[in-house]
């Protein structure tokens, strides 16, 4: 049977319906198959008035099959080419056809699936938060590959369209409409076909039927092409802005906006050959395969329950418990309440908790300010957020997070304290970065119940989660906090119980080797612009002033009072004593205590603190940019890689998903386990070998890269 139902009413108008193999329609051999014979069959169809393309899966078109791609990365070049050349003349055969051709949009239409949208002359979208429309590819470090840059920038102009292009925004059905990019609303879905009839009927051979804009005399971009003064000089000034954000590290909005810009100098079809070229480059490039492998596959696969343990029943909670309404206790409370579950935020005083509570109101206010929300969606959200003072409010509550300061004996005193609260079944979350879970547990009657629920700040714009397990935490917990963060939205990844954890402990190797190319004599502001160079916001050591000194020396020193190590066991001494003198004798404990750090502040800017340049730097220090580079990056993977080999986190993808999300892995790496993929397992053992050499041990590479090599060759 076809995947592709083809289906001519009485007045001539066909209704083609695409229900391919699979959960989703998606551009791939089948698709290309079914489509060709489809045209064909319309182009010779008698009597035939218009066409209505539409879904039988919730969604409406789920774009190109990414697995193909990945497998396309070792295909010729020209091999390639010619293919997509192929699928991209369907559509533009689609649009060519003399009679009116109009998408019904039940659901999602995103890359491939708003690229077939766009080449339909008419597009009704069924009005529901489910329909999502756009052309991510860029996130994938792809570009639109079937004509969507090219027919964007045709109806919205090279202005309007850059931010949908080289950003990868999605926008609703109401904000196409407000764009112009769709047509019509539906109410209801079971509407969008008879709409879609009704308006092919009342456009007769007189209405420029059946032909696109851009194949229409006298169509002009909208803003102009290049000899518009305006169009020029943001033709000449996005790609500085866009190098300076992305430091050549990724390649595709570079691509994009190469098309976007040859568009406004070409002819429609040629331009469509430009945006081949491009997209089989980028297909080819190592940059896109580590992209699409951890934002699309490996997230897919953790967020849908690789680590979760298997055979216990999917539960949710509606009753979450928050001591402390500090930084971290207000954030985690405002993405509860807005994933609709009742919060419970204590604190020692009423005052400091109605202050926490205050946070989300404060973020309802930005959100309506942007249009995105409303009052009467702030004081649902707020109303089910409860300020209090006073332990008993807790009673009932299936899940109890405490978010109070690092130190063992407040956390073993809130635990004995308010554990008694939980609901019959309900489980104890411990929101700490360092302290083991294993440790923080022994407060506890019920340890088997017991969990790290290590969030990240600021809460409401971080995406990950990193759940901890202790000796005794129970599948039956660790399941119950997945299912929670999936809940709120967020993305678990699932660690053991070592020092540090995963993110902390990879983490911090990166500011403490920053510390020590400082004390070393390397100047500062090289350090930082490096790290940049290797795709970071921002340098290890304006991050470190942010994180503050003082509270990586007190975390160092608690857990040597702990007995968690050694004093001896440090292989960057002289940053850690650097990182000491900074904290103990010359106040430099970080930006948060208004003290500064390596830099001193102001409101408007920010200078390196001439006392660091007079005691550590030297002129004569040799280290070459790759070394500080290839330093800065790699004492980060080879803790990863640790964490692996320990089993410290549980799976590559977690080591992956959460290196770029809790860590700042750049993008463009994949993650660091992938990094090593992409670099090659015996090239990054030699790599860490001249490393090792020149700085020391800690740049060896673990045994868990041999052994991979031996094996499969790849980490999977």
């Amino acid at each position: 049977m076809t995947v592709f139902h083809y289906q001519k009413d009485s007045k001539g108008i066909v209704t083609l319906t695409m229900d391919m193999t699979g959960s989703v329609n998606t551009m791939n051999p089948e698709y290309d198959g079914a489509m060709s014979s489809t045209i064909e069959k319309l182009e010779t169809e008698v009597g035939l008035t218009g066409v209505v393309l539409a879904s039988a899966k919730k969604t409406f078109f789920a774009g190109g099959d990414l697995k193909e791609l990945l497998a396309a990365n070792s295909q010729p070049a020209e091999q390639l080419m010619a293919r997509f050349e192929a699928n991209k003349n369907l559509l533009r055969r689609l649009e060519s056809l003399p009679v009116p051709v109009v998408a019904a949009i039940n659901g999602a239409a995103l890359g491939g699936g708003w690229e077939l949208s766009l080449a339909c002359h008419y597009r009704i979208a069924w009005d529901h938060s489910s329909v999502k429309l756009g052309l991510p590819e860029v996130t994938l470090g792809l570009l639109p590959g079937a004509g969507g840059i090219v027919r964007m920038i045709h109806l919205l102009g090279l202005e309007q369209a850059l931010p949908y292009l080289l950003e990868g925004k999605k926008f609703s059905a109401k904000q196409a409409q407000q764009m112009g990019l769709v047509h019509e609303l539906a109410e209801r879905p079971e509407q969008l076909i008879e709409q879609a009839k009704q308006w092919i009927q009342s456009h007769g051979p007189d209405n420029d039927r059946g032909q696109q804009p851009w194949d229409q005399k006298g169509h002009r971009i909208p803003g102009g092409n290049l000899s518009n003064p305006a169009v020029a000089q943001l033709a000449m000034v996005t790609p500085l802005m866009l190098h300076k954000k992305t430091r050549g590290l990724l390649p595709a909005p570079e691509r994009i906006l190469d098309t976007a810009i040859e568009t406004l100098k070409l002819d429609f079809d040629n331009a469509l050959t430009v945006e081949t070229r491009n997209f089989v480059s980028l297909v080819k490039s190592e940059v896109a395969k580590n992209m699409i492998s951890a934002f699309f596959f490996q997230l897919q696969k953790v967020n849908g329950g690789a680590s979760r343990p298997q055979g216990i029943a999917p539960s949710s909670i509606s009753k979450v418990g928050l001591l402390g309404a500090g930084m971290m206790g207000q954030g985690i409370a405002y993405s509860c309440a807005q994933a609709g579950i009742e919060v419970i935020l204590k604190d020692l005083s009423l005052e400091a908790a109605e202050k926490g509570k205050a946070y989300s109101a404060m973020l309802m206010d930005k959100q309506i300010a942007k249009g995105r929300t409303d009052q009467d969606k702030k004081q649902r959200l707020l109303s089910r957020i409860t300020a209090t003072d006073s332990n008993n409010m807790l009673k009932g509550c299936d899940l109890i997070i405490e978010a109070v300061f690092e130190n063992v004996e407040l956390k073993h005193r809130m635990t004995k304290e308010c554990e008694s609260q939980l609901a019959p079944g309900g489980i104890w979350g411990s929101n700490t970065s360092t302290l083991p879970i294993s440790m923080l547990a022994r407060a506890s009657k019920k340890p088997e119940q017991f969990i790290g629920i290590h969030f990240f700040s600021p809460v409401d714009k971080m995406p990950l989660v990193e759940l901890i397990c202790g000796d005794k935490t129970s599948d039956e917990t660790l399941a119950r906090a997945f299912d929670f963060v999936r809940q709120i939205g967020k993305t678990p990844i699932v660690v053991n119980d070592k020092i540090g954890f995963y993110t902390s402990r990879t983490f911090c190797q990166q500011l403490m080797e920053a510390a020590q190319l400082v004390a070393e004599g390397v100047h500062p502001v090289r350090v930082d612009n490096l790290g940049k160079a290797l795709g970071m916001p921002v340098g290890p050591l304006t991050v470190h002033d942010e994180v503050s000194q003082q509270l990586t020396y007190q975390v160092t020193q608690s857990q040597i009072n702990m007995g968690l190590t050694s004093v001896n066991d440090n292989p960057m001494p002289l940053g850690t004593a650097l990182i000491e003198r900074m904290v103990t004798q010359l106040n430099r404990r970080g930006r948060y205590h208004g003290d500064g750090g390596y830099y001193d502040y102001s409101d408007q800017d920010k200078q390196i603190w001439p006392e660091l340049i007079d005691t550590y730097y030297r002129k004569e220090v040799e280290n070459s940019d790759q070394d500080i580079k290839d330093r800065l990056l790699f004492i980060n993977v080879i803790e990863s890689l640790k964490c692996l080999e320990e089993e410290v986190v549980r799976s590559v993808a977690d080591a992956n998903i959460g290196s770029i999300m809790g860590i700042g892995a750049p993008s463009w790496t994949g993650g660091y386990i992938q990094f090593v993929n992409a670099y090659g397992l015996q090239k990054f053992i030699d790599r860490c070998r001249q490393l090792a050499e020149k700085y020391g041990d800690r740049f060896k590479a673990p045994a868990i890269v041999a052994t991979t090599l031996a094996g499969t060759g790849q980490f999977h």
